[in-house]
């Protein structure tokens, strides 16, 4: 969309992908690419024709941390003027639960370098596929800050408490073969191959799977890592079973398999989402 300016909207039947796009400075992260991906994704969630997002940067670099050439200054927490946002919030942070709280599901296609917010805005897309020659470091500590984006929430919950404080405490630099060894990634391939692959995966979800069901799914999932007991998914996933299990892409679902033939799932995600959704209520930044 040209509205656009520092990513790309590129849709191809349901699949859309979000490129990164300040090749020149290896994608590092702006307020404004920052804001331009939060509305992004607000657009995708509510356009019904998207059914899956594929994230990559352009160029050489997936994107290589927060734009430094305001120098020290560019981790003060100053307000940002364009954004409605509390004052003190982390910006990484705002765009992290944006993702999070994303309806279609989010594929990662690592490219290149993916460093400092680079690397912490990978944790709440769904799956994460990585360029043999991508590059991943959580630098936080590196550069006299501390995690930012939820990384502490959420890297724990991707890879471990063990290998999330290895790759946190040192702050070091690794290759593409680590993060798969590590978790963090759950495919590498070559570069040439990286977007085709990572777009393959989403347009399988895309033209096999009802969307409601996926974005149910989705926030199922992602929201019982905070959960206690396995009865609170018991609870949640009765009930939409037996909200799923009265509607249209249900008898949809089952008239296919027993046709043999694609389905053609007719509820949506922008009206069709079951009365119980969402059941959460969103916590204030400020309690």
């Amino acid at each position: 969309m040209s509205a656009f300016e520092t990513i790309r909207w590129d849709r191809s039947g349901p699949v859309l992908t979000l490129t990164l796009y300040r090749p020149e400075k290896m994608n590092a992260m702006t307020r404004a690419m920052r804001r331009e991906l939060c509305e992004a994704i607000d657009r995708a969630d509510a356009d019904d024709a998207v059914r899956a997002i594929v994230v990559t940067g352009a160029g050489r670099a997936f994107c290589a941390g927060f734009d430094l050439s305001e120098g020290a200054g560019a981790f003060s927490g100053a307000p940002d003027p364009d954004s409605a946002d509390e004052p003190g919030r982390d910006g990484g942070g705002v765009l992290a639960l944006r993702l999070f709280a994303c309806t279609k599901p989010l594929i990662a296609a690592v490219n290149g370098a993916a460093v400092g917010i680079g690397a912490s805005m990978l944790l709440p897309m769904d799956v994460r596929i990585a360029a043999s020659d991508a590059r991943f470091g959580f630098v936080f500590a590196r550069r006299g800050i501390v995690p930012d984006a939820c990384a502490s929430w959420f890297l724990p919950r991707v890879v471990g408490i063990s290998k999330a404080l290895e790759w946190s405490l040192g702050g070091h630099v690794f290759d593409a073969a680590e993060a798969a060894a590590g978790g963090l990634v759950s495919a590498v391939c070559e570069p040439g191959d990286l977007l085709a692959r990572a777009q393959a995966l989403a347009r399988g979800i895309a033209e096999n799977a009802a969307p409601v069901s996926v974005a149910l799914t989705r926030q199922l999932m992602w929201r019982m890592l905070g959960e206690g007991h396995p009865m609170a998914a018991h609870r949640l996933e009765s009930t939409a079973l037996a909200a799923r299990g009265t509607s249209a892409d249900t008898a949809e679902g089952v008239a296919s398999f027993r046709q043999k033939r694609p389905a053609r799932f007719p509820d949506r995600v922008s009206d069709g989402m079951p009365a119980f959704y969402p059941w959460w209520t969103e916590p204030a930044f400020r309690a």
